[in-house]
């Protein structure tokens, strides 16, 4: 099915995304919902939820039904199937490697779209997502496969890219686009201090425990200084009790999920102290935001930010220090690289990739 626009043809892009709340993937897709993609209609298949909210209220066409986790892997490929029939997109786009899964399972063998998928999650050690060695082994061994249906894969960094062919072998073309960030307008302007804060889900790869020990060590030294932990998930009862442990109940607090570049705009540094991340937008918008920045050297962090910002997690006095100097010395935070793509140049390249591999099958 194909759209008539200024008196021309549109072609449809239709993105496979299993997430309804809003997270990085989330943000992905919104962003690139809002900028358009040069030359595609965007239609956003995905559960319901406060993703199909925000999609429909920047005008992007969502489809809701049967799709998801909760629906199943068997409905959700009927689902997949019946679209790709009754709108017969030029491109399908998965992401996440359960829409990865389905999609694959999905598209006909012939007169089929082009097949895209994007990577947003992938680390270097396998049990920080999969458990068990044997657990990952078997989803290598599916993701080489699933990958044999993609005529291209996008890699969020450098780093995704180099373990997707590390562990998964792809016959499929590897291209980095990196998520894009545009920049504000005007900086923020902070009150004195020293509020440091986290955006992460609550989850033993964030390592929040490790920023308590940390921040601790910052608290004895500066009782003025703050801690906002936001976001939730599986550890928020053992972290409250955690920070009850160390004393630090007054410095500390946790809200739940925020809008984080409000947080961020009375903020002066952010922690980042996760096992892995591949293209970290908290890391973005504190760049953008003028924040300090402390990290761990992991995944795609050393793209986005130099050596300086970056600390072993587990040397408690390193991050309280570099935590101390990047909240106090604004002439010590980062800057975003001047190369770095906004979210318009980003969508522009994924529109880029989608017209050569359609050029290549002569569509």
């Amino acid at each position: 099915m194909v759209l008539a626009e200024g008196g021309h043809a549109t072609p449809f892009a239709l993105w496979v995304v299993p997430v309804s709340n809003l997270g990085g993937v989330a943000r992905h897709v919104l962003d690139v919902a809002s900028a358009g993609i040069p030359g595609y209609r965007l239609v956003v298949l995905c559960p319901p939820g406060p993703l199909a909210e925000r999609l429909r209220a920047v005008g992007c066409p969502v489809l809701t039904d049967d799709f998801g986790h909760d629906a199943g892997v068997r409905a959700s490929i009927a689902t997949v199937r019946h679209h790709l029939r009754t709108l017969r997109p030029a491109v399908v786009h998965s992401h996440l490697s359960w829409a990865d899964v389905v999609v694959a399972a999905a598209v006909p063998l012939r007169d089929r779209p082009l097949v895209v998928t994007t990577e947003h999650g992938i680390a270097a050690d396998d049990l920080v997502y999969h458990g068990t060695r044997a657990r990952s082994r078997a989803k290598a061994a599916m993701h080489h496969l699933r990958l044999r249906r993609a005529d291209a894969a996008i890699a969020v960094s450098e780093s995704t890219a180099r373990v997707m062919r590390a562990k998964w072998h792809p016959s499929t073309p590897i291209t980095v686009i990196r998520n894009g960030i545009d920049r504000p307008l005007e900086p923020a302007r902070r009150e004195s201090g020293l509020h440091i804060v986290s955006i992460a889900r609550l989850a033993p790869e964030k390592r929040i425990d490790a920023l308590l020990d940390a921040f601790a060590v910052i608290a004895a030294q500066r009782p003025e200084a703050r801690l906002t932990i936001a976001g939730e998930g599986p550890l928020r009862s053992e972290i409250e009790a955690r920070v009850d442990d160390l004393g630090l109940g007054d410095l500390v607090s946790l809200p739940g999920h925020v809008d984080a570049p409000e947080l961020m705009r009375t903020a002066h540094v952010l922690a980042q102290l996760s096992v892995w991340e591949n293209a970290s937008y908290s890391l973005l918008d504190a760049l953008v935001a003028g924040l300090g920045v402390v990290a761990t050297p992991v995944g795609g962090n050393p793209e986005i930010v130099p050596a300086s910002c970056l600390v072993d997690a587990d040397d408690s006095s390193a991050v309280a220090s570099a935590l101390i100097e990047q909240g106090l010395e604004p002439a010590a935070r980062p800057m975003l690289d001047p190369t770095w793509p906004s979210v318009a140049e980003m969508s522009a390249s994924i529109a880029a990739l989608y017209d050569e591999g359609r050029r290549s099958r002569g569509a």
